[in-house]
């Protein structure tokens, strides 16, 4: 495997109407989760990749680990038989808005720990992704994470840390050096804008960079929604402009962009190509409902910076 995306992935129910989620009658079910994202969207783009974590031993887990195998990622779990997967509950109280509520406390995910690594499999990747999100879930899963970081650099791997902040997890106080601490571990940092002032103080994306260089990651990347991101790279700063698109469903589209960033990287592809695909990455992530379904292909990245007709007959 290229890369190994560690974390959790949920069961996911979404309203299937615009409306107050007690009004709604129907839900449709899929799954969600940062890293799996990653994952999905890593291997859409022809990037071998495996996604690691626990799920429990019930119906979500075994819907997850169908779904993730069927989107050609490799999966290294193991199964709690006493903990249920995660869930979440996903509404749309107005059109172009949506809230969603977590049921983890407990999960198989938050049990994550150390002794549930498929270590052998870290050190063949050649990058281990994580998030902030396996962290603000337990010190047993943050041991976890810890122990992945171990096996990578033991192996000479590279580690990719997209902050991912949860607000619903822990504090700003609680967060921010464990953050800190991760990033000085990492070999690429992502962060959006508010995650990188919480790690740095800083608020101008620049500085924002560098600051987190200065924390020790070799790579950082500071993703600006709608005005594209930046990225600074052995001293080399080069911003990249969003592409504009009908916006459906902006919720993965943070994750695509990091798998596009991630699938450049490996290509040996320079800074300004990796932001670029990575842009074009989030961008069509956009175009449609859900938290992975329309992570792109390279044939839909192409279309989207050839601008050609989106017609195909």
């Amino acid at each position: 495997m290229s890369v190994v995306a560690l974390g959790e992935s949920l069961g996911l129910l979404v309203a299937s109407r615009i409306g107050r989620l007690e009004l709604v009658p129907t839900m449709d079910l899929g799954f969600g989760g940062a890293e799996s994202n990653v994952a999905i969207g890593l291997a859409r783009l022809g990037v071998p990749t495996t996604w690691m974590g626990r799920l429990g031993d019930d119906a979500l887990g075994r819907l997850i680990e169908r779904q993730l195998r069927a989107e050609g990622v490799g999966v290294a779990t193991t199964l709690d038989p006493a903990a249920p997967t995660a869930l979440m509950l996903k509404e749309r109280p107005a059109a172009g808005a949506s809230s969603v509520v977590y049921y983890r406390a407990g999960s198989a995910g938050s049990r994550l720990a150390p002794e549930h690594l498929d270590l052998a499999a870290i050190g063949e990747a050649r990058i281990l992704h994580v998030t902030g999100i396996t962290a603000a879930l337990g010190e047993a899963p943050r041991a976890a994470l810890d122990a992945a970081i171990d096996a990578a650099h033991a192996a000479g791997a590279l580690v990719s840390f997209d902050v991912n902040h949860r607000s619903r997890l822990w504090s700003h106080a609680v967060a921010a050096p464990e953050y800190r601490a991760i990033a000085a571990r990492a070999d690429v940092v992502f962060a959006g804008e508010d995650e990188a002032e919480l790690l740095t103080g800083e608020r101008e994306p620049e500085a924002q960079a560098r600051a987190l260089v200065a924390l020790g990651a070799a790579q950082a990347v500071v993703k600006l929604g709608a005005d594209g991101a930046l990225g600074l790279v052995d001293g080399e700063l080069v911003r990249q402009a969003a592409f504009p698109v009908h916006a459906v469903d902006t919720v993965g589209a943070g994750d695509a962009f990091v798998a596009g960033y991630l699938a450049e990287l490996l290509e040996g592809a320079p800074l300004a190509e990796r932001l670029r695909t990575a842009a074009a990455c989030g961008a069509v992530a956009c175009t449609a409902p859900g938290d992975w379904e329309a992570a792109p292909d390279r044939a839909a990245i192409a279309r989207l910076l050839g601008g050609g007709d989106p017609v195909q007959r």
